[in-house]
């Protein structure tokens, strides 16, 4: 059972990985560096350790002790019990959900490695690619789609948002754990990549010679990556130029396009083997 620690100096060393939780610019540096992210919530910190996610410590407010009583007869490592006002000082907002975990990431896979690994269904033959998607709360629904859809793995372009980063995880609601996923390092040199494994590129846009996304489902390709940018601007051109086929969502009453996490579900719904 680990061992409850009452913290009372939000300056206390031992919560430094909870700290100015709110400043993005310092957590995208710091999480990777250290090798840490951050689970909100009693769903998430259970979904990420389920996923095989180590947990480095808890913080917990006290009514959270008793709800997470099961799972912290089962850690080793320590549980910080603080109040609501401790939390807020040290993370920089209202914590509402009173339970916070400092994770350890796991080394992620290449691209080459995720396309040939093996899930419940065989190796990867849908997958998404995500490009330039810089926002944490559409990358997070992303995720969260993929899971619900079926989508086998991801891949993200070097620029991607960090799907661990806790908005990603919080709007995911924690099934950002379910999906495996890689960054690429040369985007779009890496689409030779995905070719070498056998799949066609899909990208969603509005381009005149797009096809239309049913159009697309009903030739079931083997293997499918289905390209989606970054919210506004798009797919870049050098992406449209690297796809092998353009697809378009048809619209009605006057709209060109969608919030691209819309979007992915659309595509990831209509392309389900």
């Amino acid at each position: 059972m680990a061992q409850l620690i009452t913290v009372d100096d939000p300056a206390d060393p031992r919560l430094h990985d909870y700290t100015n939780l709110t400043d993005v610019a310092l957590r995208r540096r710091r999480e990777p560096a250290e090798g840490l992210f951050i689970a909100e919530g009693e769903k998430v910190i259970r979904r990420a350790g389920n996923a095989g996610y180590g947990m480095r410590s808890m913080m917990l407010t006290p009514k959270w002790v008793d709800t997470m009583a099961d799972l912290i007869d089962e850690l080793t490592c320590p549980v910080y019990v603080v109040s609501p006002e401790l939390a807020e000082s040290v993370t920089g907002y209202h914590v509402h959900r009173g339970a916070l975990a400092s994770m350890a990431r796991n080394p992620l896979p290449t691209p080459a490695e995720l396309l040939e690994s093996a899930g419940p269904h065989g190796a990867p033959r849908r997958v998404a690619l995500f490009e330039d998607m810089v926002d944490h709360a559409n990358l997070g629904a992303a995720f969260r789609n993929a899971a619900a859809l079926g989508v086998d793995a991801v891949l993200l372009t070097p620029r991607c948002a960090d799907p661990l980063y806790r908005r990603s995880v919080k709007v995911s609601m924690g099934t950002v754990f379910a999906v495996p996923y890689a960054r690429l390092e040369s985007w779009p040199h890496d689409a030779d990549t995905l070719r070498a494994h056998g799949f066609e590129l899909a990208a969603l846009c509005l381009s005149e010679d797009s096809i239309d996304l049913h159009e697309l489902a009903a030739r079931r390709p083997e293997k499918l990556a289905l390209m989606l940018g970054t919210e506004g601007d798009g797919l870049s051109p050098a992406a449209l130029a690297a796809a092998d086929v353009h697809v378009r969502i048809p619209m009605e009453a006057g709209v060109d396009s969608l919030n691209v996490a819309a979007a992915s579900a659309v595509a990831f719904y209509a392309t389900r083997p």
